[in-house]
């Protein structure tokens, strides 16, 4: 075989190499959106995508943390641009963050994992960086600044309006039916069967606290604020019944219902709160959008069809 025949083949061969690499950076290279002077690219997406999963997989893991991405996946683009527009509101007005709040940020998210090696894994995993991180938390906060300061500074809830809707909708300001319940929490299985026997024979939980190292607490709760198994077992109990021990997560817990609670209406005074804060986000999304739309309207934003 030749010398250039040779020759040929080596190059043929490291350009088979490198072209699905080249192919790779081009598509991370490719402009899916123009907002004014500023273009998004794939790697742009590709990246928010990974930051958001990133930061849903403290609340979902596995099939549910990717059925929850999937279903924001349309939205995802649409929200790049106005994050994007509403950074370039923040630069025009000179808006500054203090760096502190970010490394705080980075810490709290950091602060999930056993060591940092396993930080920078997960990061990896997702196809990030701790600049990449740092730099979503800086935007974030740069957003919260800006809509601050011409958003929600603006916001005002005076008291008739909390009157009025309370007038109005007085029947939805009805509390849940409570249970007051005493919990008495174990290490042992077979301990924590022992205990609920003896419950249930009449002996006082005073005298089983001498005599078995358990833990005894008591919470007033509706059943929308307990967690679902718990809520199954407190609902099913009447007054002065005591449960089976069921496990969470490393312990034995035993519930003793003391006291069923009726439902009843809320005055004024104490669902205030809770309408105000109803009123006032619902201002603030209102707000919101129609600030988003009027910075929309003058910019130039141009999405791409391919």
């Amino acid at each position: 075989m030749s010398k250039k025949l040779k020759l040929f083949i080596l190059i043929c061969a490291l350009a088979l190499c490198v072209l699905p690499f080249t192919f790779t950076c081009f598509a991370e290279d490719k402009i899916i959106a123009i907002v004014n002077s500023d273009v998004i690219t794939q790697k742009d997406l590709n990246d928010f995508i990974g930051f958001m999963r990133m930061q849903l997989s403290a609340d979902f893991k596995g099939k549910a943390l990717e059925e929850k991405i999937q279903s924001m996946k349309q939205d995802l683009l649409n929200r790049l641009i106005e994050d994007r527009l509403i950074l370039q509101e923040a630069k025009k007005n000179n808006i500054r963050i203090d760096e502190n709040r970010v490394k705080a940020r980075i810490s709290e998210v950091r602060g999930r994992y056993a060591s940092d090696a396993e930080f920078k894994e997960d990061l990896a995993k997702h196809g990030l960086t701790q600049a990449d991180m740092e730099s979503r938390f800086r935007e974030q906060l740069l957003m919260y600044e800006i809509v601050e300061q011409m958003v929600r500074s603006k916001i005002i809830v005076r008291p008739e309006e909390v009157t009025s809707f309370y007038n109005k909708n007085i029947k939805e300001f009805v509390s849940g039916e409570e249970r007051e319940v005493e919990t008495v929490a174990l290490e042992n299985d077979d301990l924590a069967r022992i205990v609920s026997y003896e419950l249930r024979t009449g002996i006082k939980l005073v005298d089983l606290a001498a005599r078995y190292p358990l833990t005894v607490n008591k919470l007033n709760a509706r059943k929308e604020e307990l967690r679902k198994d718990i809520a199954d077992v407190v609902f099913k109990l009447g007054v002065s019944e005591v449960s089976n021990p069921i496990k969470i997560d490393d312990k034995y817990y035993i519930f003793k219902l003391e006291n069923i609670i009726p439902s009843r209406q809320l005055s004024l005074s104490e669902a205030q709160d809770k309408i105000y804060a109803f009123l006032f986000e619902k201002k603030m999304q209102e707000k919101l959008t129609k600030w988003l739309d009027e910075i929309r309207q003058k910019s130039y934003v141009k999405i791409s069809q391919d």
